[in-house]
């Protein structure tokens, strides 16, 4: 049952990871697994690598929670894969009402996220703003590099890439775009196993992986407070691209497809049936992840 619990929470985490904005992270931090999915990837270093070499197994479980690993991150597979052909058709024939069901969700986050922090401090605060702050930056004001297919420039669009995937509010999709090379990766690489640019990006995303979350690991120990103001902000902050009422600016990319670079943002001048069942949306969202948060505590209490 256990597991069976992880992989649905790794299911929401790939279903996030495809969701325009919204990030793997954010789902990990809601269902709180961020930390202990932080500490299992840190503990994958040399020592844990040789204990697998060698055929200690049970010692490397032990040390890495593998197991803990291989079912969340297959879980984000699946949910990936199966959610795609869903999110799809409707984001193509529904987008305010996948919007509006997502923006009450996140919204929800950030007052059930927020409200695990312990002590509210004028530090706390601040760091809470300044997370917003850097998630607008990147979400709104920021616009796509041209891209660059230099091997130092890859091994950097991974580790960019892969950490943002991580952090709660930053999409690492987004990321890619931003930094030019979403094309040359997402689509020319990937379609054509280009391995002279896979191989520098996958290097970087796991040298990344392994080293930010150690760093992300000894920063939750030493101020967890101060974190998850952080990464609330990071969430708050990305709430704009979920808003549902925008007009997309597109760019065109070579294959003649389109990727979004940004939003137009606009309020509804009049009451309609979309816009009544949009603000429903909203709330079922936000009631989700107070059923998910009310749920999780009644088995804590059971558990105790």
């Amino acid at each position: 049952m256990k597991y069976a619990i992880l992989f649905l929470k790794g299911i929401g985490m790939g279903a996030a990871n495809i969701i325009p904005g919204v990030s793997g992270g954010t789902i990990a931090l809601i269902t709180e697994i961020f930390e202990d999915l932080i500490v299992s990837i840190k503990s994958i270093d040399l020592t844990a690598l040789k204990m697998l070499f060698t055929g200690r197994i049970r010692e490397f479980q032990e040390r890495t929670g593998f197991l803990f690993l291989v079912v969340v991150f297959g879980g984000a597979a699946a949910g990936i894969y199966t959610l795609a052909f869903v999110l799809e058709p409707l984001f193509r024939d529904y987008p305010h009402f996948v919007w509006a069901f997502f923006f009450g969700l996140i919204l929800a986050s950030v007052y059930f996220v927020g409200r695990k922090i312990k002590k509210w401090s004028a530090g706390v605060i601040l760091i809470f703003f300044a997370g917003t702050l850097i998630a607008v930056f990147v979400t709104v004001v920021l616009r796509p590099a041209s891209e660059n297919n230099a091997i130092w420039y890859v091994f950097l669009c991974g580790i960019v890439a892969i950490c943002s995937m991580i952090l709660p509010g930053l999409s690492g999709s987004y990321v890619l775009l931003l930094m030019g090379n979403y094309e040359l990766v997402m689509i020319h690489s990937v379609k054509n196993m280009d391995f002279q640019v896979l191989i520098p990006l996958l290097l970087g995303a796991f040298l990344g992986l392994i080293a930010f979350s150690r760093l992300l690991a000894w920063i939750f120990k030493n101020y967890r407070d101060l974190t998850i103001a952080i990464l609330t902000g990071f969430i708050f902050g990305s709430l704009g691209i979920l808003w549902p009422w925008k007009h997309e600016i597109a760019l065109k990319l070579q294959d003649s497809s389109e990727k979004i670079m940004g939003y137009e943002w606009y309020i509804p001048g009049t009451v309609s049936f979309e816009v009544v069942f949009c603000l429903f949306l909203m709330i079922a969202g936000y009631c989700m992840i107070w059923l998910i948060e009310h749920l999780a505590k009644k088995k804590k209490i059971i558990d105790s």
